[in-house]
């Protein structure tokens, strides 16, 4: 019987370490292995489980301290100390609004652990006092058939962190949460509705510099689940010919003017997905490319569109990745 346990322990020994050398250990070139690499530190937003952003403190929310639920009540607007003018609900928390959101039409990208630490606005019996434009309220129907606020089209939030009136800890969280204007603009970003339709999309226009810093995002799909995308929105996709155990790639010459190989991100500009399935390999060329959970990652050309899936089940080879390093579920 001990000689027994003995052969089985050592046969689960020699899979643990198969499995934990897999992913950087490929002959494709030469004998050389591709050799996965951290990228960047280990940091990332926030710390602790805090995946969408911790703010101030870190870490995840302790039980009891989720901050303020339900309707907004009499929304009004108050002055945010370092932020100007930024609506509170009635009761003078902070609302917010969510830079992966869409106005046009309405959706919430923040769905799952993301809710839990950035609960919405119930859109029920929601009013408005002086500042803020009755017109500009509405609401969307969240994934669990909740009726979300709306201001201007954006979904509207509370942050779990905020823990009296007058805080705004979630203001500038993984640079895309931001305290909601008036005219459903960040706040201190001329929160006042103006301009129409072309002042808005000049305000949804980031800078280089700050869309490079997003990183990668997991977003909600309604079709396929919690997909990513990279920092200008277009969805991630891996490809059945290459492997990730021992790692190979399969899509190579031609292939790349159709399918483009995703850069390699820092851990720290990630919000959604576990830092340590972030990695990156070395391509034939010599160029470095992105990889989740060991397999390498592409865009693909397409897409037109920020969130389109158009390259998703393609010849049954190329598939949207998720936020697990998975192949989205193909939906008939």
């Amino acid at each position: 019987m001990k000689k027994m346990r003995r052969e089985i322990f050592a046969v689960s020994a020699v899979a643990v370490l198969m499995m934990t050398a897999a992913c950087g250990s490929s002959d494709n070139y030469g004998g050389k292995a591709p050799a996965v690499q951290p990228v960047g530190d280990s940091k990332q937003a926030g710390t602790g489980g805090d995946i969408y952003g911790g703010g101030a403190g870190g870490g995840a929310v302790p039980a009891g301290q989720l901050g303020k639920t339900g309707p907004a009540g009499q929304m009004k607007v108050s002055d945010i100390q370092g932020l100007g003018a930024a609506v509170t609900d009635s009761e003078g928390f902070t609302l917010y609004r969510f830079d992966k959101d869409t106005p046009k039409p309405p959706k919430s990208n923040c769905e799952g652990d993301c809710a839990a630490t950035w609960p919405a606005v119930s859109a029920e019996g929601a009013s408005v006092s002086a500042g803020i434009d009755a017109a500009l309220l509405g609401s969307v129907e969240r994934s669990d058939g909740t009726k979300q606020l709306t201001v201007a089209g954006w979904p509207v939030y509370r942050y779990a962190k905020d823990a009296k009136a007058g805080d705004a800890l979630g203001e500038g969280v993984g640079g895309t949460w931001h305290a909601l204007g008036p005219g459903g603009k960040p706040a201190g970003k001329g929160g006042a509705a103006e301009g129409g339709e072309k002042e808005e999309k000049k305000e949804e226009e980031k800078p280089a510099a700050e869309a490079k810093a997003s990183g990668l995002t997991a977003v909600q799909n309604p079709e396929l689940g919690t997909l990513v995308e990279d920092a200008e929105g277009k969805t991630l996709y891996r490809f059945d010919k290459d492997s990730a155990w021992p790692m190979k790639i399969g899509c190579v010459d031609a292939c790349t003017d159709t399918w483009k190989p995703a850069k390699p991100v820092d851990k720290a500009n990630v919000s959604g997905i576990a830092p340590e399935l972030i990695g990156k390999v070395k391509r034939p060329d010599g160029s470095e490319q992105l990889t989740i959970d060991c397999w390498p990652v592409y865009t693909f050309t397409g897409d037109k569109e920020p969130g389109d899936t158009t390259g998703h089940n393609n010849k049954g080879l190329w598939f949207a990745i998720t936020d697990k390093g998975k192949k989205a579920k193909v939906v008939n």
